[in-house]
């Protein structure tokens, strides 16, 4: 914390009072983009976090400035959407305290200097950790005692209303409520629930893969997988898939099939049934059963190849860096342990659960077939998003 007080003083000047926050990254452990369609997911906060020195200024702006990016100054005299703000972490601060306003709170002028391990397009979601590391320093230093599950919502709130992202809530809630958790969005409030997981205990080590996709803007890649399930739903009578019934979409899947086309009834099909796994790798941690979820982590990671289609972007043949880095998994795997994709897709991480004993070689073998630095042995973090100082 002292290199952050520096570096805030440096910038911002002298504060009596200074504090400091830090809100962890995540990774996805099940339910592959079932989040957005009020189902079920499982996911975990990790030990790589975003950290900040934040203060009152006594002004009408909020001052962010994170290491070696531009510094933010949002006017809070005017915090309605910015459409040529959109994909910026300066739409990201705006709707963050657009939020807080809409919930009845003054906002007030503050200061922030952040640092961070997570990297952005990362697959870890280094977006849901600013939201979640900015939401919780604001709540804490305007006295608003927002619950982690709220500061979570605003943040959804910042990248959809502001961001121009279609966010569901997995990502902001598992860091902002940290440690494991299996979270409901069928249920109003979310149900969430906590489950302790000691990996090192089982003998396993989570890694995660930098599968060195081209990082191009996929917003619209992810954008076609809500926006095909919602049409789905939608001829069902409803807005989400989580509120349509499962037998009644088979009864009539041929119908939805030439109306829609096939991606999108794949798609359904995926929501359906990686919905349902998320739910039960849930049931087999909690029953110490770890054989049992990784037989689902494999499932969810096919069905995600197969009908979700979110490895490598519609159209692309030499450009299948995902698929290649899911084969290279497997085969230093040999059978044992478990890999998937984990997040939105397309340009993002994988996550395997490597037994310890092959840990070492596992990670060379990374650095060997795919490159070095691109994998990388994480742990579960207990905490979200939390005041340190």
């Amino acid at each position: 914390m002292h290199e952050l007080r520096n570096s805030f003083e440096n910038i911002f000047g002298l504060s009596d009072g200074l504090r400091f926050y830090s809100a962890p990254g995540r990774v996805e452990l099940g339910g592959n983009h079932t989040d957005h369609q009020h189902g079920c997911v499982l996911a975990a906060s990790i030990n790589l976090d975003m950290r900040a020195a934040a203060a009152l200024n006594g002004m009408n702006v909020i001052r962010v400035k994170s290491e070696g990016y531009p510094q933010i100054d949002i006017d809070l005299s005017d915090l309605s959407p910015r459409p040529y703000d959109e994909n910026t972490t300066t739409a990201l601060v705006r709707g963050i305290a657009d939020a807080f306003l809409r919930r009845g709170k003054t906002v007030l002028g503050v200061d922030m200097y952040i640092v961070s391990d997570v990297l952005r397009g990362s697959g870890l979601s280094s977006s849901a950790a600013f939201e979640v590391l900015v939401g919780t320093a604001l709540s804490d230093l305007l006295d608003c005692n927002f619950s982690a599950p709220e500061i979570a919502e605003i943040g959804q709130y910042a990248e959809c209303e502001h961001f121009g992202k279609p966010s569901g809530l997995m990502d902001q809630m598992a860091s902002s409520v940290g440690g494991v958790v299996a979270i409901d969005f069928s249920e109003n409030p979310a149900k969430i629930e906590k489950i302790e997981v000691d990996l090192k205990k089982l003998g396993y080590d989570l890694a995660v893969i930098d599968a060195g996709a081209d990082h191009v803007d996929l917003t619209d890649e992810y954008a076609s997988i809500p926006h095909e399930m919602k049409s789905v739903a939608k001829m069902f009578g409803r807005e989400f898939l989580g509120e349509v019934a499962e037998n009644e979409f088979y009864d009539r899947i041929a119908e939805v099939r030439s109306k829609l086309g096939d991606r999108a009834v794949l798609r359904a099909v995926h929501f359906f049934r990686d919905s349902r796994r998320a739910v039960m790798e849930a049931n087999c941690l909690k029953n110490n059963d770890f054989e049992g979820f990784l037989k689902l982590i494999r499932e969810s990671g096919d069905s995600s190849f197969k009908y979700l289609q979110n490895i490598y972007v519609s159209g692309a043949v030499e450009n299948q860096a995902m698929a290649y880095a899911l084969a290279v998994c497997e085969e230093l795997l040999c059978g044992r342990g478990a890999v998937r994709i984990q997040g939105g897709g397309f340009g993002g991480t994988l996550e395997a659960f490597v037994p310890c004993d092959m840990t070492e070689q596992f990670k060379a073998g990374i650095e060997k077939m795919i490159g070095k630095n691109m994998c990388s042995i994480l742990t579960i973090r207990k905490n979200g998003g939390v005041r340190i100082g």
